[in-house]
């Protein structure tokens, strides 16, 4: 455990630097510590079985009397999805904007758990004092409404964390960006900024939102004789917004299709941050009513998500929707890293079904470039910078824009998750390491699947399984029955059945061997089966199968 320093602000990322997702950042001063955001993520190709990625809370809930909050700077779910599984551990109050506690709420919800935690709605500019914190929001723009970065600020001095971000003079909906309070704020000085870095590698500025809704003007002013479905992002409110209002301008019926679209767009049209004409939204049953051209389709499915309504349509599997030959499918975002393979799949599929595609024009990003960073940093002038959400690359593409605006090589801190940053205006150094890193969410199961299972279902995947079951008397260990072979996912049976009995033979012989010995040792017993039999497979077929030797005594 660490030592308390009463006199100096310690910044502990528990997540989300080695990726985007699961970002997580505990402030500790005193005996006060207060947490920025709390995401998950979705697991990689080969986490087999696993369904979600939550932060290691070690830290948190080995230090549970200090924690005094939670401040969550957006409604995506790399930044609240957490909160749920962590909340069952460190139940301690919510404070974010009023959207955002909307879609925070609705996840409670389902969890049980909505009487049970405190949440705060809090507005722009309102400060909100914890321990020895003063937490502000500021208002900024980014993919969902409602985003805010936080100025902290904190004995040893103000911790500026902009949360995902861009620069958008033109919002869809509310105010741009509040770049005023930033120069303010950057005035009084600011210790050290801790800044979006997704990206930090694109030069220019991020296109505004509106811009997206001029391209559907154009696109649906093109292709009236066909049904138009277009899959985004569930949280865009402001994309499906402008989906909405041109389905309109075109005399359009809308259906929204996708569980957490219609969540989400419920919340946003309830707290008065959709507008929806009326008389345009329509049930997925009423359809049927209306010729194709008729209708547009707002859809999750986006980024190949394999349950995703528009994956299951691309697959002909939707219970309600089927891709007919004239349709027209928008791709409204770009692949998540990662995800270009999926999407690509189901780009395919749509062709395949003779439906038209665009990809292209119809998104812009939510996150700032190159000349909205800089931006940031003249406003605020940091003493050092922390660049964070973002993969390696990206956050390394901070660094080196910061020391091309003149910041010292040494105020540049490139930390890890579970580095403890001690930070002061004498200085800033990592004292200390805290468990992070992601826990599995497998079914109910909340990190009961640790590394090692992993790597045997890696293990199982790659290379497959062999029982080997034989069955000894008790006392004297004679052999009564076996050795017999099962396999799965190791070679087809019936079209090796060679191999097989070649590794029937090596096994009966290892066994024979171990009884005329008179070996009664089990794990003996075990360890010749594996060995001989492990051995035998490599040389025939190069693979490692998982060996399971089963012994049973009668």
């Amino acid at each position: 455990m660490l030592k308390k320093n009463n006199s100096k602000l310690r910044i502990i990322p528990l997540g989300g630097l080695e990726s985007i997702g699961m970002n997580i950042t505990a402030f500790e001063c005193g005996d006060s510590i207060i947490v920025v955001d709390c995401g998950l993520a979705f697991p990689e190709d080969d986490m087999y079985g696993i369904d979600l990625c939550v932060p290691d809370i070690t830290y948190l809930q080995e230090n549970i009397d200090r924690v005094k909050g939670f401040f969550i700077t957006h409604g995506h779910e790399d930044h609240i999805g957490a909160l749920p599984y962590v909340l069952l551990e460190v139940n301690v109050p919510i404070y974010a904007t009023k959207l955002t506690n909307g879609l925070i709420e609705h996840k409670l919800e389902e969890h049980g758990l909505l009487d049970k935690v405190k949440r705060k709605v809090v507005k722009y500019g309102q400060h909100i004092n914890l321990g020895c914190f003063r937490v502000e929001f500021v208002k900024t723009n980014h993919s969902i409404q409602d985003a805010a970065a936080l100025a902290i600020y904190t004995p040893a001095g103000v911790i500026m964390h902009t949360g995902d971000f861009k620069v958008d003079y033109t919002p869809v909906y509310g105010d741009a960006i509040d770049l005023q309070r930033f120069g303010e704020i950057g005035k009084k000085g600011v210790l050290a900024l801790m800044c979006d870095s997704t990206n930090a590698e694109r030069p220019g500025f991020t296109m505004t939102e509106r811009k997206v809704g001029k391209t559907f003007d154009s696109i649906f002013s093109d292709h009236t004789k066909q049904r138009i479905i277009v899959a985004t992002f569930a949280s865009n409110v402001d994309r499906v917004q402008q989906i909405i209002n041109t389905a309109y301008k075109f005399g359009r019926k809308v259906v929204v299709e996708g569980r957490s679209m219609v969540n989400i767009i419920s919340i946003a049209s309830s707290l008065g941050y959709l507008n929806v004409p009326e008389n345009t939204l329509i049930d997925i049953e009423q359809l049927k009513n209306y010729p194709d051209e008729k209708t547009v389709l707002i859809t999750t499915g986006s980024q190949g998500e394999p349950l995703a309504a528009l994956s299951r349509m691309a697959n002909g599997v939707h219970r309600k929707v089927k891709i007919h030959p004239n349709d027209l499918i928008i791709f409204s975002s770009n692949p998540i890293p990662g995800n270009e393979k999926a999407v690509s799949k189901i780009i395919n599929e749509l062709y395949r079904q003779s439906a038209d595609v665009i990809f292209q024009d119809t998104h812009v990003s939510g996150h700032a470039c190159q000349e909205e960073l800089k931006l940031i940093y003249s406003l605020l002038q940091p003493k050092y910078t922390i660049p964070v959400h973002g993969e390696f690359r990206h956050r390394k593409a901070q660094a080196q824009l910061a020391l091309e605006l003149g910041m010292p090589k040494e105020n540049v801190l490139m930390i890890s998750s579970g580095d403890v940053l001690e930070i002061s205006e004498d200085g800033a150094e990592v004292v200390g390491k805290v468990p992070a890193g992601p826990v599995f969410v497998d079914g109910l199961g909340i990190g009961d699947v640790g590394n090692i299972v992993m790597r045997d279902r890696q293990h199982l995947a790659e290379d497959g399984i062999i029982i080997v079951v034989l069955t000894l008397e008790g006392g004297s260990g004679q052999l009564l029955a076996g050795p017999d072979i099962v396999s799965r996912g190791f070679v087809y049976v019936r079209g090796s059945e060679s191999l097989m009995d070649e590794a029937q033979h090596v096994l009966n012989d290892a066994v024979h061997q171990l009884t005329d010995r008179g070996v009664t040792d089990w794990g003996r017993i075990k360890t010749q089966i594996k060995d001989a039999l492990g051995e035998y497979v490599w040389k025939r077929t190069k693979r490692r199968p998982m060996i399971i030797p089963i012994i049973m005594e009668v």
